[in-house]
């Protein structure tokens, strides 16, 4: 998605060769036109594949989640990191490490907006070791929910995330995918291929 990969090199920066930090236009200041964009995509690539409810993680994926669900017309789900005063029956909970945190969240969803009828497609801003993604797939599984697929808006390839997933059977499709962030350098899947189909 050259929209989307044109602003990770103009506004994106490496902070080290495994973070990359895109806080401008994606998780803390959002560009919504970008946004809008990303929902499009996510519309396209999993088209017919039934999709009735989006599922993410507060509070990054929420933005890309609700320009999808405005465009497949669809609730959008998300699994929170702290319990709410108002949130406390019939909760599918489970547990994801995040690494740039260095810490350990509960996160739960209420059973009633999951359930066994649903095909949730599952959407997040960033997929790495995987750890957020396996969470969310916990509590559709927990919620006998049918699973269409990980829509993924930036995926670090070089991490092991996105393989155990598609290993497992997962359908999942990154709309930016990120080959190397060394030397603070930002370089795509895409463009070390055909760097290498060049040689």
């Amino acid at each position: 998605m050259d929209i989307l990969k044109d602003k990770i090199l103009s506004e994106g920066t490496a902070l080290s060769e495994s973070v990359l930090k895109v806080d401008n236009f994606l998780n803390h200041q959002i560009d919504p036109q970008l946004m809008h964009e990303i929902g499009a995509e996510f519309k396209k690539r999993f088209e017919g594949k039934g999709v009735t409810k989006i599922l993410t993680l507060e509070s990054s994926g929420i933005a890309p989640s609700v320009m999808a669900g405005l465009l497949m017309d669809v609730p959008v789900v998300f699994a929170r990191k702290r319990q709410s005063l108002t949130l406390t029956d019939g909760l599918l909970t489970s547990e994801v490490y995040s690494y740039t945190k260095q810490e350990t969240n509960q996160i739960c969803v209420a059973h009633k907006f999951l359930e066994e009828d649903d095909t949730v497609l599952i959407i997040d801003d960033f997929l790495a070791n995987g750890k957020a993604a396996e969470a969310l797939i916990d509590l559709a599984e927990q919620a006998e929910s049918n699973i269409a697929g990980i829509g993924i808006v930036i995926e670090k390839s070089f991490q092991e995330g996105g393989g155990l997933l598609r290993d497992r059977g997962h359908h999942v499709e990154s709309l930016a995918r990120i080959a190397n962030l060394a030397e603070g350098k930002i370089e795509f899947v895409q463009e070390r291929e055909n760097s290498n189909a060049n040689v």
